[in-house]
């Protein structure tokens, strides 16, 4: 019988699939079709598939997804260190293979979805930075230990991530999440911005843990009792 871990690490792989799969091909259907998806429709797939993400795997991997919210979760002490790595290679994984689909189905699109500044670099940065300062906010404000789980947790994660998606999207992108943004950057070759996307969201989501502890005191900031 496979492990526990083994599961949790293939859980990631495949949420984070589902994630850049749903989100980024939403995009590119949306490229392909003269808009038909529509920016507003874009906001809410990539809102809705992580919403039902949560509702799927949170009671298993927790549903992270991302690189920056492993690390908020790993800096609020709600995390184990040995699995901060796994998680991280598994959600990169997942968003890289979602791209090499959506390469494959649409070999002619030349993005595939990729994060690209439309203003300058310091603009997309300072969003970047605090639109994940507030989505890992919400995250450490609902879930339970590193659990996004819950009727909740799904629905104000899911909707802060449409809410930023909206107004954030055609400057930034509002990747929020440095494995969204490097499956399509890689395979499509668009690395020029990438840095952008790593360490913009990493660096929010750590203010975002600091933000927790201020706001909500030494409880966000600890570990609670949780079936992880």
């Amino acid at each position: 019988m496979m492990s526990l871990w083994i599961r949790k690490l293939l859980a990631e792989t495949f949420g984070t699939f589902v994630l850049v799969f749903a989100g980024t091909g939403a995009i590119i259907i949306n490229d392909q079709s003269d808009g038909a998806v529509s920016h507003i429709g874009i906001a809410l797939t990539f809102g809705l598939v992580v919403l039902s993400m949560i509702y799927s795997l949170g009671d298993l991997s927790g549903c992270h997804l991302n690189p920056a919210v492993t690390l908020g979760f790993f800096a609020a002490r709600r995390f184990e260190g040995k699995l901060v790595l796994p998680y991280i290679v598994s959600q990169c994984v997942g968003a890289t293979l979602a791209s090499l689909t959506l390469h494959w189905m649409f070999p002619t699109n030349i993005n595939l979805g990729a994060t690209i500044p439309a203003g300058n670099g310091l603009q997309s940065f300072v969003l970047e930075l605090i639109l994940t300062l507030i989505l890992m906010f919400v995250i450490l404000s609902v879930s339970s230990g590193s659990k996004e789980t819950g009727i909740l947790a799904g629905v104000a994660i899911g909707s802060v991530i449409a809410l930023e998606a909206m107004f954030a999207g055609p400057i930034s992108g509002a990747s929020m999440n440095p494995a969204r943004s490097s499956g399509p950057a890689i395979v499509s070759g668009r690395l020029e911005h990438l840095w952008i996307y790593l360490i913009a969201p990493s660096i929010g989501s750590l203010i975002g843990v600091l933000a927790c502890l201020v706001i909500h005191g030494p409880e966000c900031c600890s570990p609670k009792p949780t079936h992880d």
